[in-house]
This record gives C-alpha cells, sequence and structure tokens, in this order.
C-alpha cells in the first residue's frame, strides 16, 4: 500500500524543491535495480520513489496534492474524501494515537495533572489525554507508558551521494583517495581493484544525522572514470591501438609497447598486416575473481613516399600482387 509521498521520501512537507531532490536521487542510487537484483522488495521500493518524485518535482501536482486534490497516485480523489475540518481531522488522529497506546506501541511523555492539552483544556492528572475528545475517562496509565507517549520514533538518517573521479590506470590498479564530507569531515575512500565507471561505494555511517537516536544514513560515492588516450575497457579487458612500421610489419620483432600495468615487450609476427590483433593474457583488468586479457591492435604505418630507394625497392618487390590480392578476396 502506498503512503505519504514525503514519507516516502523521507522529507517534511515543508522541504524546499532542492531537498526534494537531494533525497531522490540518494535513494534512487541506493534502490536502483543495478545494485539490487532479484530483489523484489527493494524494486517495488524503487517505484514509490520515483512515483512520489515525479509528483512532488511538479509544482501544480505538489499543491494539488497538499490540498488532498489528488491522491499518490494523482488521481483526483472523490470530493467525499478531500480534507476534512482542521477538529475532525484532530479528533481522529488523536484516536489513531489511542488505539497505538492501548497496544502500548506509541510514546509519550510525562503527563502530570493540570497540564493542557494542545486545544488549551486542562487534562485531569486522573484521566487520559482523549477525555477531552472522546466524552469518557480512560483507564490510567503507569508513569512508564505515558512517558513515551509523544517521544519521536527512531529514523535512520538519509544517505548522502558524492561523486568522485579517478584515472583509468587507477581504476584498473586501486587506489585511497581523501574525500571531504559535508560536515567538513574527510574520510578515505578505498577504491578496489577493476571498479568500473557509474559503481556505487557505501560508507556506512557517513551519511545525515538519524532522528531521534536512530542511525546515520551512510554516504553514497559514485566513481567516475576519466577517459584514456591509448586504453578501452570492455568488461574485464582492455584493447589499444599500436602503430608498427612496414620492417616490423615485414620481418617481424620484438617492441616495447605501455599498459595499465607497465611497459611489456611483444613480439610482432612476421607478414604482420593491419588490424591483427595481439592477446596478452591476464594484463586487463584484474580482480579478485578473474583476470581479463589485454588486446592490442596493430597498424601498419606507411613511410614518407619521398623516400626513394624505398620506392624503387616496393616497386621491384610487389612484381604486381595487388592484383591477385584483391581476386582472392573476390573483388574482380
Amino acid at each position: 500500500m502506498m503512503g505519504n509521498l514525503y514519507t516516502i521520501l523521507g522529507v517534511a512537507q515543508s522541504a524546499s524543491e532542492a531537498d526534494i531532490k537531494a533525497a531522490y536521487r540518494a535513494l534512487a542510487k541506493e534502490l536502483h535495480p543495478d545494485f539490487n537484483r532479484d530483489d523484489e522488495r527493494i524494486a517495488e521500493k524503487f517505484k514509490l520513489v520515483n512515483n512520489a518524485y515525479k509528483l512532488l518535482s511538479d509544482k501544480k501536482q505538489r499543491k494539488k496534492y497538499d490540498r488532498g486534490e489528488i491522491d499518490e497516485q494523482g488521481r483526483p480523489r472523490p470530493k467525499d474524501r478531500q480534507p476534512k475540518h482542521p477538529y475532525q481531522e484532530a479528533a481522529e488522529e488523536r484516536a489513531r494515537y489511542r488505539a497505538r497506546f492501548d497496544r502500548g506501541s506509541v510514546e509519550e511523555e510525562d503527563l502530570k495533572a493540570k497540564d493542557t492539552n494542545a486545544f488549551g483544556m486542562d487534562v485531569d492528572g486522573k484521566e487520559d489525554l482523549f477525555a477531552e475528545f472522546f466524552g469518557k475517562k480512560q483507564k490510567k496509565r503507569s508513569k512508564e507508558e505515558r512517558s513515551s507517549f509523544f517521544r519521536r520514533p527512531k529514523r535512520k538518517g538519509i544517505d548522502v551521494t558524492y561523486e568522485i573521479t579517478i584515472g583509468f590506470e587507477e581504476s584498473i590498479r586501486g587506489s585511497t583517495r581523501r574525500l571531504m564530507l559535508n560536515d567538513g569531515r574527510e574520510v578515505d575512500v578505498k577504491i578496489p581493484l577493476g571498479i568500473k565507471e557509474g559503481q556505487i561505494i557505501r560508507l556506512p555511517g557517513q551519511g545525515g544525522p538519524g532522528v531521534a537516536g536512530g542511525n546515520s544514513g551512510d554516504a553514497l560515492i559514485e566513481i567516475l572514470v576519466a577517459d584514456h588516450p591509448l586504453f578501452k575497457r570492455d568488461g574485464s579487458d582492455i584493447h589499444m591501438e599500436c602503430p608498427i612500421s612496414l620492417d616490423e610489419a615485414v620481418l617481424g620483432g620484438d617492441i616495447e609497447i605501455p599498459t595499465p600495468h607497465g611497459r611489456l615487450t611483444v613480439r610482432v609476427p612476421k607478414g604482420t598486416s593491419s588490424g591483427k590483433r595481439l592477446r596478452l593474457r591476464g594484463k586487463g583488468v584484474r580482480k579478485a575473481s578473474a583476470e581479463g586479457d589485454l588486446y592490442v591492435h596493430l597498424t601498419v604505418m606507411l613511410p614518407d613516399v619521398r623516400d626513394k630507394e624505398l620506392e624503387i625497392l616496393i616497386r621491384g618487390w610487389t612484381g604486381g600482387k595487388g592484383p591477385e590480392l584483391r581476386e582472392k578476396a573476390g573483388l574482380k
């Protein structure tokens, strides 16, 4: 059953647009299906949060909801279900509290004889607070029962979202980053091996303060990974382009290349053509569970055509092999 939209987002009815948006972003990231797979309960909460934000972020819809003209799903309310007279609402609210009080689930502060209630009426110490509203005396409660009546229930603080941008190599090798929280405190955030763009790191208890003694919320750190001019990631594998000279392509040989794990020497086979791919096992993304591979895509770079000696050599070497190659490829 859908509850109050403000309660779903964990904000007060007087919350600003910015507060509502911040609460929504924090909940959306916490409950996102990508991080809570196969959990139908979380998926349902995610839908409720989206619906609540959709209505409360629309100024017109929010005003209608606050006036009771529409329900939590944005549907018009029948006139007989729109807001009632304040005194009637107050009486009904106290009736609900009394029902909870009788079950022992509601808390109140110590009510003493000759105190006054919210309407300025005296409350006899021998009677329940509700005697004024229901016209009969209630069973006298013990001090322990009365003392907890108006105490607010404990509630966990909101989660607070932060962003950290790290380098490509940092995402592969892992690191530790220092982060300043909204309250001015600094914490160290451990970046694990092989973390991906958009992943969330949760710091328990580093979010907003709890309500009425409840636990603090969490800090949710979203990881952004900067692009790299050489490397591209595909899951656990890494791809890179590497140019080679004509003589290296023809004769083969060892070449030295950079990788996210340091420089390595790889062997280029004789007669290599552009587009050939070399696979370096275990040199991709390294995780506790598995290691990816590094794929080196070779591109043959031709020399400057002004090299006359090379031009003469090539003319004598090719012997008209170009047409033969195209014919074999079906390009007659």
